[in-house]
């Protein structure tokens, strides 16, 4: 099986489209398993890890009331940030995450596993609820794998 990020760059190399991802409980982990592809810089245009709320508002315009009402980790902060990617980058494909890797942090309506998963094109967007059973790393891992897998999708579909 061809992993998501050689798929991915099999898709957008010698095309002109970019990707670009912003990540939260991932860390930098999509951007570094993307950059892992020789000649990723072509078509890989950023990645931004906005860990805190803070780096959420400033870098990626997400807002404050949203934080306060919905929480980091909601449907409703996955689709701010992936919007707020698309306004500061020339990206054509973009994925951001935002989750609960553990192993503290959950609660009843959160555990930890819960991510909110945001990707797609300019013209076509998706969020997706997805939970994410094992350690720390497991979720980490787990997270950026279906970033990836839907990232190479939506570019093999354009």
């Amino acid at each position: 099986m061809i992993p998501p990020e050689e798929r991915l760059a099999k898709a957008l190399s010698g095309g002109d489209r970019l990707v670009a991802v912003a990540e939260s409980c991932t860390g930098g982990l999509i951007a570094h398993r993307i950059t892992e592809v020789p000649g990723s810089s072509a078509y890989f245009d950023r990645g931004v890890v906005v860990y805190s709320n803070r780096a959420k508002v400033e870098l990626l315009g997400v807002p404050e009331e949203l934080l306060a009402a919905h929480g980091a980790v909601s449907e409703a902060c996955a689709r701010a940030m992936l919007e707020g990617l698309f306004a500061v980058t020339p990206a054509r494909l973009a994925a951001a995450v935002t989750g609960i890797a553990g192993p503290t942090g959950g609660s009843p309506e959160k555990p930890v596993g819960t991510v909110w998963l945001a990707w797609g094109s300019r013209d076509r967007r998706r969020v997706e609820h997805l939970w994410f059973p094992g350690s720390r790393s497991d979720v980490k891992q787990a997270s950026a794998q279906a970033a990836l897998e839907r990232l190479a999708v939506a570019a093999e579909d354009r």
